[in-house]
């Protein structure tokens, strides 16, 4: 993970795999908790095995899950998350037109669970403050320089995390996300907190 270079989502293929809403799901699940079979995430998603095995099929299809043979017995297959690293996403204008739409699910599904996530935030940070850290910041900066603090952003989560398998001791699987907006966009008209 360390030294990977960006995997650019730019195959349609690959970017409809991860724009549906059980998929994200099962992948957040095996990144969290490891190994599943298809009726243990149908279990946990409350899915039909069916279901469940057809998109672990569909994620396996584009790389992003393998089969374990070691743990897989007759019709019981273990799936893990294959580690990817930094996936990054085309801008829209990098995209046949026909694909857009696929690209604005994605983002879609991906909001919605960050919306999930920060409404869960104070009642995680009640519970468990060191572990639950939060940052508001305001600020200038030229298209150069937000595409550099990124990049150090990036970097920074390379240096400090971990694949499941590498962990250290006393380490937790964490939700992080970063995001920034143009200012002009708060159409609420809050401004910068």
């Amino acid at each position: 993970m360390k030294d990977e270079k960006p995997w650019v989502l730019d195959d349609p293929g690959r970017l409809k795999a991860l724009a549906h809403p059980m998929r994200r799901l099962m992948l957040e699940h095996l990144n969290v908790h490891g190994p599943a079979t298809s009726t243990t995430l149908g279990e946990v998603l409350g899915a039909k095995t069916g279901t469940t095995s057809y998109h672990l099929r569909q994620l396996e299809k584009h790389g992003f899950i393998e089969e374990i043979p070691e743990r897989s017995t007759g019709r019981e297959r273990w799936w893990r998350r294959v580690e990817t690293g930094d996936i990054r996403l085309p801008r829209p204008d990098q995209l046949d037109p026909a694909d857009r739409p696929v690209l604005a699910e994605f983002h879609r599904i991906g909001h919605e669970r960050d919306r999930e996530l920060l409404d869960e935030l104070p009642a995680a940070y009640a519970a468990d403050p060191a572990w639950v850290m939060v940052s508001r910041a305001f600020g200038w900066m030229t298209e150069q320089e937000v595409a550099a603090f990124f990049e150090e952003y990036m970097a920074l989560l390379k240096k400090y995390g971990h694949r499941r398998g590498d962990a250290p001791p006393g380490s937790r699987p964490l939700f992080i996300r970063f995001f920034t907006v143009p200012a002009e966009h708060d159409v609420q008209g809050y401004g910068p907190l």
